[in-house]
């Protein structure tokens, strides 16, 4: 049971009608502990006084004081606060009584005692004597061996250079050896602290810990002693009142710590013989009883792992951790040590040892602003959102944390220590893993993931841990899980709002409609006794799902509204939420459906790329809400669903997953009808298990004997060709609508006639206006399904009418059995859908039957429209189209699909942009800097065209272009025949350790297709978070939002955001828009640069990643010294620049051999991350 608080508390209060307190206080600090010094005085009716630096004019500590007082004007942010003369001139000109120093800065520093006593000020803290023997850590040792404590081997007084620790730790009679820590003289808190694990670092870390203490302290003085490894680092709070008496109030347990300063603090300590405590007790008594020691302060000890304890140092003030002493013992710390200063004894208070008792246990964290996934760079920026827990047995300590404070690298990174009460070691642990949880801070990264890790792990929990179990657990660094949603949400909407959505999003077309589409209510599937044609496929096998097709009598329907249609029509740009809400109506109304087309090809690319969603997700989430239907997927042979050739096992490993992920039907191509190409693709979906449907991709017409080349015969050997390599369905790939109704019947009634038992899938775009007629021609001829989109997604480039299909078949035999007026309700949410797209409609306001003349296929042909505008070319888009067809002659009049139909493009886009003929090209071949793609495509890299490269054009292109890693200039045959495995276990673990973040295999095989695609989603995706992009409304998402306006974003089930937009305000002289929101009716602000506006603010030049001799700032902060000059010789490892942020200094090193070219930096100047230093040739 937890105890009741000690009853000699109330009399404390009493003590003031013989010692009142004084009047006025000042607190000379800055943060956490100012503010709690402000509050203990406040709670006696003390009147209280704050200092700040000019950095800290804005943090909280100025105003939880009655008075604030800038101090140190011409110092810098951490020397105002070390400006002793200052501080005295605000005590004497404002009627200040006392000063309490808090800790670090002045807290242990001698000459201030004295000057404030000399001008009549008290300093609430130890006497001047106290801060002489105890602040520096050499006599301190000195008084601990006399009154007969346990020391470590160490050096008997300060050091002030490297070669005098050299001399100590490697000369002399007994020398102590390596490892040794070298410390501050003055000060503490971890700061001024190195291990040395051999003699040459001494240099270097000593030269570190010096300059990091004279920073913080104003004493760059060290002392040595030796390492002890994997000790427990306790300590003992005491009070005392000068004369003789002192008590302690218990021990704490501070072993847990990263660079020695401390990250968990428990009391009492666990794990220790009662032996040991009473030993660490009475040693700490007669230690500072034997200096008549006055006020707060700590006696710390290591206690190695046979028991045997050392002094370490005596911390002559109060200290961060004081607050887990005060929860288990009910005395104020802070308080006491104000009553101690007025004069008042340790009796006259009622602190007597007897008297005080330790009851339960208290924990405390540290929040700070560092990144543990990132060697704990302090983090800078400005506090979007702070909101701090609450809740039984919660005690919080704040100090700069609040909504809009903006975090300097001037001072330390602490934001907030939470402390936890409790009856039980680990009741008070999960006390702490629950605020935790329920603290909330945006803007600024923190160690909160890393507290929670340590709070988790088992052995915290459960055993005694040492200073070394940081160290020995690198898994505590794992990142954080918080998805930090809404935070993102709205940079997302902030940014889109003010910059408009993303220039290669291409939304260039007219406004978004404001209105929503509406999602038809088909009500449940209906009863069908019969398997559906994926119900035969996934219990039965491929083969029995081919026979089931060829076995239907009516024509069956493949749906491509959610792939090639909004391919067509509006770039792919149509997104996975927009394809949820209509998906369970979509598998009531096509039931009966072969397929419906819903990924590969292009969506895989784009869907990273602009949509900011993983193709994976979508396949997955789709699957689930259409269990029944078909899917259908494009496969580009070996290129799977890149532009580009894979090994081979890349290929059969990403077939394998997406039919466990979902896929059904794969439709094979090769952009030549190169079968090499094709054959990987068929061995690869067959070995997985998939549907084969291969495809012919058709050009030319057969219907007209003088096209040549592209005949009947052609085809139908083709055609044999494949169905010999498993093929289970064929497909006829009319990609630039060229098949004419007189074709189709020739064509897939000569297939037909050859092969009866083999299912056909006629695929086609609507460019002339003539598909519906092909199709219906196709069906008739013999085809078992034919391609269409439903009646808003379809015609021009898209595919033909699915309305007007399936009424002109009515009362049939080809009748596909689809219900006219359900059809019209998915109609009308996909017209809706439509006008949520329209920034990415081409304007292309009818058919074109200059496709018969220029063969662009469907997809291309708005895809070149829009290339043509952003090229400049819009006014000759005309000759574009029939630079088109010259391009297709010079390729060798070539099938023209994705990725050959590109090659084609970008040549006729070249050929119009340089004012070249036919003739032209072929001339000067030798001496043109032709498009990537075009090169490529002559050395081989999507396979070999049908009747081969045209010479002399070939040789010239290639001529002195060797391909990368090779001397050769070109493929001998399938490009990836020649290339090795991919090795998907390195490839996992490069991005996990690039990541840091949960990567999935999907994720490994995204990376493998796209790797720098993958790369950016993912930066994108860190950046604005998954529900950005996956739960906004579209329009929303395209265009952000208006005034006032308000939308609710689902981010998970159950859990809603109600988001309202307030205000945009004007761009600042540094650009910056401030975009005010509320968000779940709280107020959020985000502040987001203006592209529009340029900054007044001059920026930095930045270190370029390409350049090995680019010497950058690998965090926000300050120069505090460079070490080289232009023209010196470095190596490798020679210290360049030393940086400071929060009092944590690095030491930035040269990267390569060379000479110093330039730097870009003086001492005393803030830098950014990222910012170049030094430049080394």
């Amino acid at each position: 049971m937890l105890r009741s608080i000690p009853t000699f508390l109330p009399r404390t209060l009493r003590t003031f009608s013989t010692h009142p307190p004084f009047s006025k206080i000042l607190a000379a600090n800055r943060g956490e502990i100012a503010t709690r010094i402000c509050r203990a005085a406040t709670e006696l009716d003390i009147k209280t006084v704050s200092i700040y630096a000019h950095e800290d004019r804005f943090t909280q500590h100025r105003y939880k004081a009655d008075q604030a007082f800038l101090v140190g004007a011409s110092r810098s942010p951490v020397g105002a606060y070390l400006d002793i003369d200052s501080i005295v001139e605000i005590c004497v000109d404002n009627g200040v009584k006392a000063v309490h120093p808090g800790y670090g800065f002045l807290s242990e520093n001698e000459q201030f005692a004295r000057k404030l006593e000399k001008n009549g000020v008290t300093f609430i803290g130890p006497t001047a004597d106290n801060l002489g023997q105890f602040g520096d850590k050499t006599s301190a040792r000195e008084l601990a061996i006399a009154s007969n404590v346990p020391v470590v081997p160490g050096t008997d007084d300060s050091v002030a250079s490297a070669d005098e620790a050299r001399k100590y730790i490697e000369g002399g009679d007994e020398p102590i050896g390596y490892p040794v820590i070298i410390k501050a003289a003055m000060g503490g808190g971890g700061r001024g602290m190195r291990v040395v694990e051999k003699s040459e670092e001494l240099e270097e870390m000593f030269s570190l810990a010096s300059g990091e203490a004279l920073t913080a302290f104003g004493d760059g003085r060290c002392f040595i002693e030796r390492f002890v490894k994997n000790p427990r680092h306790i300590e003992v709070q005491c009070l005392g009142d000068g004369t003789g008496a002192v008590v302690h109030l218990f021990d704490r347990d501070c072993s847990v710590q990263r660079r020695h300063q401390k990250v968990v603090e428990c009391a009492p300590s666990t794990g220790l013989t009662e032996e040991t405590r009473n030993a660490l007790f009475d040693d700490s008594i007669r230690l500072l009883s034997s200096a008549k020691y006055k006020n707060a302060g700590t006696v710390e000890f290591l206690v190695d792992e046979q028991g045997r304890h050392y002094f370490i140092e005596v911390n002559p003030r109060v200290q961060v951790e004081h607050t887990v002493s005060e929860e288990v013992t009910g005395v104020d710390i802070v308080q006491s040590q104000i009553k101690i200063a007025a004069g008042s004894t340790l009796a006259e208070l009622g602190l007597v040892q007897e008297n005080i008792t330790c009851s339960g246990h208290a924990m405390q964290v540290r929040v700070t602003t560092e990144d543990p996934t990132d060697d704990f760079r302090p983090d800078t920026g400005t506090i979007d959102v702070f909101r701090m827990p609450a809740g039984m047995g919660i005690r919080l300590d704040d100090g700069p944390g609040f909504p809009g404070a903006k975090i300097t690298p001037h001072y330390d990174s602490l934001l907030v220590k939470i402390t936890a009460k409790a009856a039980e070691r680990k009741q008070a642990a999960k006390k702490l893993q629950r605020a935790l949880k329920e603290f909330r801070v945006r803007g600024v990264t923190t160690n909160k993931s890393f507290l929670l890790n340590v709070l988790e792990h088992d052995d915290f929990l459960n055993k005694t841990v040492t200073t070394s179990f940081i160290g020995e657990n690198p898994d505590l660094l794992a990142p954080s899980t918080s998805k930090d949603r809404a935070q993102k949400i709205l940079k997302y909407l902030a940014e889109v709002t003010v910059n408009g959505p993303e220039a290669a999003l291409g939304a260039t077309g007219s406004p978004c409609a404001t209105v929503e589409p509406i999602v038809p209510n088909l009500g449940p599937n209906k009863l069908n006794t019969n398997k559906s044609l994926r119900q035969i496929y996934v219990s039965d096998g491929p083969e029995a799902f081919a026979k089931a097709v060829r076995n239907k009598k009516s024509l069956l329907l493949t749906d491509t509204t959610w792939r090639d249609a909004h391919q067509s029509l509006l770039a792919t740009r149509v997104r996975t939420t927009d394809l949820l809400k209509i998906a369970q109506p979509t598998s009531v109304a096509f039931e009966d459906a072969y397929s419906l087309e819903c990924w590969g090809g292009a969506t895989f690319d784009v869907s990273m790329r602009f949509l900011r969603e993983c193709p994976w997700d979508r396949l997955a989430l789709l699957r689930e809400k259409v269990p029944d239907i078909p899917f259908q997927m494009l496969l580009r042979g070996a290129n799977a669903v890149g532009y580009t050739a894979y090994p081979d096992n890349a290929v059969h490993e990403f077939c394998e997953m997406a039919q466990k992920t979902g896929m059904d039907v794969f439709r094979i191509f090769d952009s030549l009808n190169y079968v090499e190409n094709m054959r990987l693709g068929i061995d690869a979906v067959g070995s997985a298990g998939g549907i084969v449907e291969s495809a012919i991709s058709y050009t030319g017409d057969v219907s007209n004997p003088e096209r040549g080349l592209y005949d009947l015969e052609y085809y139908l050997k083709l055609t044999e060709e494949l169905k010999g390599l498993g093929t289970h369905v064929l497909c006829i790939k009319d990609m630039a609508g060229l098949l004419k109704p007189k074709a189709a019947t020739m064509l897939v009634g000569a297939i037909r006639a050859e092969h009866p038992d083999l299912p056909i899938h006629v695929h086609t775009h609507d460019t002339a206006g003539t598909g519906v007629a092909s199709m219906i021609a196709c069906a008739e001829a013999g085809a078992d399904a034919v391609d269409s989109a439903v009646d808003g997604m379809s015609g021009m480039t898209s595919q033909p009418s699915m309305g007007a299909i399936v009424a002109a078949l009515q009362g049939t035999d080809l009748d596909t059995g689809v219900d006219l007026e359900e059809l019209s309700e998915i109609n009308t949410y996909w017209e809706g859908v439509r006008g949520l797209y329209r920034p990415f409609e081409s304007g292309q306001m009818s058919g074109s039957s200059d496709v018969y003349v220029n063969e662009i296929p469907g997809g291309q042909y708005t895809n070149m429209l829009y290339q043509s505008k952003q090229l400049g070319l819009e006014a000759e888009w005309s000759g574009v189209k029939k630079s088109y067809a010259s391009a297709n002659r010079l390729c060798g009049d070539i099938p023209k699909v994705t990725p050959s139909s590109k090659v084609v493009g970008d040549l006729a886009q070249f050929m119009v942009a340089n004012s070249l003929t036919e003739r032209d090209v072929v001339e000067q071949a030798d001496t043109l800097n032709f498009p990537t793609s075009v090169v490529e495509y002559f050395q081989g890299y999507l396979g070999i065209p049908p009747h081969g490269f045209p010479e002399p054009l070939r040789s010239k292109i290639i001529k002195g272009r060797t391909i990368e890693g090779t001397d050769k200039t070109s493929f001998d045959g399938r490009p990836g025949e020649e290339m090795e495995d991919v090795d998907f276990a390195a490839v996992k673990k490069t991005l996990t350790e690039k990541w840091g973040t949960i990567i999935r295999d999907c994720d490994v095989m995204s990376s493998v297709m796209y790797p720098a695609v993958f790369d950016e989603w993912l930066v994108k995706r860190k950046e604005f978070g998954k529900s950005a992009v996956s739960n906004l409304p579209t329009r929303n998402f395209i265009e952000g939002m208006s005034r006032d306006e308000e939308i609710v974003i689902p981010v998970a089930d159950g859990l809603d955001l109600s988001v309202k937009l307030i205000n945009v305000s004007g761009a600042d002289n540094e650009g910056l828009v401030t975009v005010d929101f509320e968000l779940n009716g709280a107020a959020r602000r985000i502040k987001v640069k203006d592209s529009k506006v340029e900054s007044n603010v001059v920026a930095r030049e930045k270190a370029l990643d390409s350049v090995v001799g680019h010497v950058g700032a690998s965090m926000q902060s300050v120069v505090v010294e460079t070490r080289v000059k232009w023209g010196d010789e470095v190596s490798a490892g020679d210290p360049l620049v030393v940086l400071s942020a929060m009092k944590m200094e690095t030491l930035v090193t040269a990267p390569c051999d060379g000479v110093v070219a330039n730097i870009n930096v003086t001492d005393g100047d803030a830098v950014a991350q990222g910012d170049l230093l030094v430049v080394i040739e």
